[in-house]
């Protein structure tokens, strides 16, 4: 190992907190290396419509940090691409990296031919699955790196041929094999972000039983500008714009049967998304349901906000059950009024499931001896640091905070090591 390499950093998972922890690193003077499994930066950041605290969008923000990274040499990233093995100890780490196949090189200029050429459709995970898109697809509008992807389901077929010969520059590489490579770094910083808990799981909300059963990140991407109805908030059931909308809180957090922990970010999710519906939709009628409402802080005032709307009701109740009606074009929601004692059923037109924050250190372990807590979030510990979500359920300021933090303590690590 070189003296160089004692001093890199390798950062697993390119979302806010990655790209924050990276960059700091980076301009700092050390060699970083930025792993992401997607094919593109920004992890779930780029899929909001607004976010905490001033309400604007995500795209501004982000597009600071990526003209930070074309600026920096000291950065070098690869999406698409997976840590399969950390071996060593703290300041010479040897980390094996696993890169899938793209099928589309750096000559891309995203021109469309390949996704012109192309009629399969598959479904687009950036949109959570609420609508479908090309099988030759850029993964969004702003994503970073700017380029298109060929979906493996056609890159051996004859859809593949197409997009190739469609392509005037030579971008598209149906030969592409991906890559094996190993690495050796100071220090590992772990920004894998998180995953929303499967709705599927709470079987009583009936979640596979009707399309106008949707989740908190799912509501982000309806009003979206660039989202599944270019920003209209309309049922997926039928296309209509919904008159009565019932938030769901904690739904599979604060829960011993799911995630029995809070997830700190639903709760103002589900105020900020109450003001998008009555902003769009001011006739229409917004109710949560909910357990205790969680704004601390500075975002106490926000709440307050919210609450004064007169056509936002806020009903102290951890729903029961959720029943579609025959035809789908009602849901049926039964709970108990905690503050009155009252039981109750009720009809709603959508209905939005504030689900909760799943680290993906819990769904997918760390290719190394490292330590988690009850609920799968990285403990701290010598060598391996773990950052934002990936260490306790947080929003976007906090870590952002996180992933300086985070690589102010990679340095130390890798100063330790020479």
């Amino acid at each position: 190992m070189t003296d160089q390499d004692k001093t890199s950093v390798l950062v697993v998972g390119g979302g806010i907190s990655g790209l924050t922890a990276a960059l700091e690193a980076a301009e700092a003077g050390h060699e970083v290396v930025l792993v992401e499994r997607s094919p593109y930066l920004g992890g779930r950041v780029a899929q909001l419509h607004q976010y905490f605290p001033k309400l604007c969008p995500p795209n501004c923000g982000l597009e600071i940090n990526f003209k930070r990274l074309r600026a920096n040499p000291n950065v070098t990233i690869h999406t698409m691409s997976e840590v399969s093995s950390i071996e060593g100890a703290p300041g010479e780490y040897k980390v094996t990296i696993k890169t899938s196949p793209r099928f589309v090189n750096e000559k891309c200029t995203c021109c469309g031919k390949c996704a012109e050429a192309v009629e399969t459709m598959i479904p687009n995970s950036f949109n959570y699955g609420l609508d479908q898109i090309k099988a030759a697809y850029l993964p969004y509008d702003m994503a970073f790196p700017m380029r298109y992807v060929i979906d493996p389901s056609i890159a051996k077929t004859e859809e593949g041929k197409k997009a190739a010969e469609a392509c005037p520059y030579g971008a598209v590489d149906l030969e592409d094999k991906g890559a094996e490579f190993t690495l050796t770094t100071g220090s590992v910083v772990w920004a894998a972000g998180w995953t929303p808990y499967d709705p599927t799981k709470l079987t009583t909300y009936n979640f596979d039983q009707s399309p106008n059963v949707i989740t908190n990140v799912q509501m982000e991407r309806l009003a979206a500008h660039n989202g599944p109805t270019s920003g209209k908030i309309l049922r997926p059931g039928d296309g209509e714009a919904p008159k009565s909308v019932a938030f769901i809180q904690c739904a599979g957090s604060r829960d011993e049967n799911h995630l029995p922990y809070c997830s700190t970010v639903c709760c103002l999710a589900s105020l900020k998304q109450s003001l998008y519906v009555r902003e769009q939709l001011p006739e229409a009628k917004v109710t949560i349901y909910f357990i205790d409402i969680r704004a601390m802080d500075r975002n106490e005032d926000f709440y307050n906000r919210v609450k004064d709307d007169g056509g936002v009701d806020f009903i102290k109740s951890k729903i029961a059950t959720i029943t579609p009606m025959e035809g789908g074009s009602k849901l049926i929601l039964e709970g108990e009024n905690t503050a009155t004692c009252e039981k109750f059923q009720v009809e709603h037109d959508l209905v939005v499931l504030a689900t909760g924050m799943q680290p993906n250190t819990d769904l997918d372990k760390i290719p190394a001896e490292v330590l988690y807590d009850d609920y799968g979030f990285l403990l701290p510990q010598e060598g391996i640091i773990g950052v934002g979500t990936a260490r306790r359920p947080c929003e976007v300021v906090s870590c952002t905070q996180d992933g300086t933090a985070a690589a102010l303590k990679a340095i130390q690590a890798v100063a330790g090591g020479r």
